[in-house]
């Protein structure tokens, strides 16, 4: 039976780095699919002088190029180059599980039944692996990284966690 494949947009790959916790993924995962999208979109925001990881500096980052997803993708919802390329590419690659942060990206996903987690699920998973300790200071980290979480989602991931008020 082939492993499973992980395919990464560029939200989790950019919070994660900005945080200090991007070797979170190889420890989890050992391996990360990322499309080309993606790695252009990261080489794109440090041209700008944004704080974002060279994926050709990680071992642990397999780059697919040359994905052409179909415009059509976009009858998802309103979709980025990159977030069309992971869901191209996990349609091609059966039981992938895909990290994706944006909402209609996410929605998809699930419409195309992919598995999806994101940068809060790559959390919860490391602590239920004992791989980290506390969520909550990762939480505060991304919060002031101008991550986006409503509090009731803050809430909730620090409830899933063991670490509510």
């Amino acid at each position: 039976m082939k492993a499973i494949e992980y395919i990464s947009n560029t939200s989790p790959l950019q919070y994660l780095h900005q945080i200090g916790e991007l070797d979170l993924l190889p420890r989890l995962f050992r391996r990360i699919v990322v499309p080309g999208a993606v790695e252009a979109e990261l080489a794109a925001g440090r041209a700008l002088g944004h704080v974002l990881p060279d994926l050709g500096a990680l071992p642990w980052v397999d780059v697919r190029r040359g994905i052409r997803a179909p415009r059509t993708m976009l009858a998802h919802g309103d979709l980025g180059a990159g977030e069309r390329e992971v869901l191209w590419l996990a349609t091609a690659i059966p039981g992938s599980m895909v990290f994706l942060d944006d909402g209609d990206a996410r929605r998809a996903a699930l419409a195309l039944s992919i598995p999806v987690s994101g940068t809060l699920g790559i959390l919860l998973f490391a602590k239920q692996k004992g791989v980290i300790g506390l969520v909550r200071p990762l939480l505060d980290r991304l919060e002031s990284a101008r991550f986006r979480m409503a509090p009731n989602l803050r809430a909730l991931v620090l409830d899933r966690a063991g670490e509510s008020a």
